[in-house]
């Protein structure tokens, strides 16, 4: 192999070493307290020792080891997490605890979406506005086509939610609009996005961009949290099994 077709596969065997020990900790395989060597890691994954350096760097970003010298890399308990990162909870909705991730994530999304669809009624630009009735027509019609489980749709769901919460103003709610991404791809992924969405869910997406676009913040707020609790009461009852 040349040194230019090895660095360009090396970013490929990162990323999947990545994802292979990510999801080998947050999934229990790997539990808290294991001490493990990048030669060992190495030899089990069939790479260089170069590729694991990076992935344990970005594992210890996340708060989920810690390396130290004679020692190894240790596995760190789930307190130490940094449990908001994109990355960490897509593992986490792909283990055997993706129903409890998933119900608070959800618990989340009640805390921070009215909140966010209130501001943005008070803040949101005519274009955002106008964007969000866009958006919520593309969820009517694709819902009532009864494609809801489709990319397109998927794509519309999680570009509104992330212009309400970018629309809101406050830097620090749109920090989570990858959060509520992965929340929305999750309940996709998971099988759990019906072909024909409830129709309430769609009615409260249309009067939710309406009430951003006249500024009618009481209603923003009611119908963001309308749009969760639909998400909830769908959870409130669901007990997944592992693939």
């Amino acid at each position: 192999m040349t040194d230019r077709s090895a660095r360009d596969t090396a970013p490929v065997l990162h990323t999947d070493v990545l994802d292979d020990l990510g999801r080998a900790i947050t999934h229990g395989s790997l539990p808290a307290g294991s001490v493990l060597t990048l030669a060992t890691l190495a030899e089990d994954h069939g790479v260089s020792r170069t590729v694991i350096r990076e992935a344990v760097r970005v594992l210890e970003s996340l708060g989920m080891v810690e390396s130290r010298r004679r020692v190894g890399v240790r596995v760190l308990p789930a307190t130490h997490w940094q449990v908001l990162d994109p990355r960490l909870i897509r593992w986490r909705l792909s283990g055997p605890q993706r129903d409890e991730q998933l119900r608070r994530l959800t618990e989340l999304r009640l805390a921070v979406e009215p909140t966010a669809a209130r501001l943005a009624a008070l803040r949101a630009t005519p274009a955002a506005a106008a964007r969000l009735v866009e958006l919520a027509a593309t969820l009517r019609r694709l819902g009532e086509e009864g494609r809801g489980t489709d990319p397109g749709y998927l794509t519309a769901d999680i570009d509104f939610h992330a212009l309400l919460i970018e629309a809101s103003g406050n830097d620090m709610l749109g920090a989570l609009a990858d959060v509520i991404a992965e929340v929305l791809a999750g309940r996709t992924q998971l099988h759990l996005s019906p072909e024909l969405p409830v129709a309430e869910a769609l009615d409260h997406h249309e009067r939710l961009a309406r009430a951003v676009a006249t500024g009618d913040v009481d209603a923003a707020e009611d119908h963001a949290r309308g749009i969760v609790m639909e998400v909830w009461h769908e959870l409130r009852d669901v007990t997944f099994t592992a693939d």
